[in-house]
């Protein structure tokens, strides 16, 4: 059975007449039905009901040949595809992201993502910045949203781009402000304050460049952190700090996650600032992939952000 045969099928039955189907498929009317019969013998069902006056399907042949026109149709549809997913518009993507992101730019990215290539299926997986790396390196995922490793600290296979910078900012129990235990300057946390207070922070191993980052703000600030709980979630070490057992310092887009029993306060003095990127291999030449990119583009991340 070939593709060929089948096309003489669909014109048979679509002109029920082997004559002007012949004459329709540029070709003599003895090697139709020969092409015909052979089809029959095939597949151990007889297609047409034949007679001198007229040409019928048979029920089989009715049936059958509602699939015919879907394979048909499907084969037809095969160069499009293959152009769609050599220019990145149709296909799979994974795409992994810390927890976080999914509070400010994972949306933004989705929905741009979504308009602009609606054929291309966006598979999502959250998981911590050290996960990422590990997914990527052994390639289970195709690009992770993650807060970039230290200077020199990112693998050799792997490439970053930097979507957004923000400032950190205090997440604090509401009943320590309604108890006056805060202190504050010009409506901002003194670092003081921040340096006294329990620490609720993601482990080192999870995000290691953010637990960098918030030790070396206790450092410059002359201190060592008091951390008195870890968790890998965001929305659990808000949560911790709704209890009121102690602070957590957090990227300045999470004020707009509404906890009740937490208040989100600005740094007085030099707030650190936190990186957020894609990261992806190198030798992943994926058009999705250079799809993913085109949105982060020189000129054109605003959209994003």
């Amino acid at each position: 059975m070939n593709v060929q045969q089948l096309k003489h099928f669909v014109t048979v039955a679509e002109t029920l007449h082997f004559g002007k189907a012949a004459e329709r498929l540029n070709m003599t009317q003895p090697p139709l039905s020969q092409s015909i019969m052979a089809l029959e013998r095939e597949i151990g069902h007889a297609l047409f009901s034949r007679t001198k006056r007229k040409v019928e399907l048979t029920p089989f042949g009715e049936q059958w040949l509602f699939h015919v026109k879907n394979t048909l149709s499907s084969l037809n549809a095969l160069p499009d595809i293959a152009d769609r997913l050599s220019k990145g518009e149709s296909g799979t993507l994974s795409l992994s992201f810390i927890s976080y992101a999914g509070y400010n730019i994972l949306p933004r990215i989705v929905s741009h993502f979504r308009q602009r290539f609606p054929a291309v299926e966006l598979v999502l997986q959250e998981a911590t910045s050290d996960l990422q790396v590990t997914a990527l390196l052994n390639e289970k995922i195709d690009a992770g949203i993650i807060i970039p490793p230290g200077e020199g600290k990112l693998p050799a296979a792997l490439e970053y781009q930097n979507i957004m910078s923000e400032p950190l900012i205090a997440a604090v129990p509401q009943s320590w402000l309604d108890d006056g235990k805060i202190w504050m300057t010009q409506g901002k946390l003194c670092p003081r304050f921040v340096i006294d207070s329990p620490l609720i922070i993601f482990p080192q191993k999870a995000a290691p460049s953010f637990y960098e980052l918030v030790m070396n703000y206790y450092q410059e600030n002359g201190a060592q952190a008091n951390i008195i709980q870890e968790a890998i979630q965001m929305q659990t070490i808000i949560s911790l700090v709704s209890s009121g057992i102690g602070i957590a310092l957090v990227p300045d887009s999470l004020r707009h996650l509404a906890r009740s029993g937490v208040v989100y306060l600005d740094l007085l003095e030099h707030p650190p600032k936190l990186d957020i990127g894609f990261i992806w291999r190198k030798d992943n030449k994926s058009p999705l992939l250079k799809r993913l990119h085109s949105l982060n583009e020189q000129g054109n991340n605003s959209e994003l952000l």
